[in-house]
């Protein structure tokens, strides 16, 4: 089984955050400790813990959070 993170408990609202957006395959939420004055951080619903671990399979999820980056900027 994957390893659990906070992220995984966000996307399933399992902890609180300002979620701004979220579909089937990406969350965008309010970041709780901002470094600018606006910082929204963009996930995969889909649990991938490194770089090293991106298949095939995830081209498609990795370009839609550029999509969701451009529809929450």
């Amino acid at each position: 089984m994957a390893e659990e993170t906070i992220f995984s408990k966000i996307i399933r609202k399992e902890i609180p955050a300002d979620i701004v957006y979220q579909d089937e395959s990406a969350t965008a939420f309010r970041d709780i400790n901002p470094q600018a004055p606006t910082h929204i951080l963009i996930v995969p619903n889909k649990l991938i813990p490194t770089v090293d671990d991106v298949t095939v399979e995830d081209e498609q999820i990795l370009g839609h959070l550029f999509v969701v980056a451009a529809k929450v900027a």
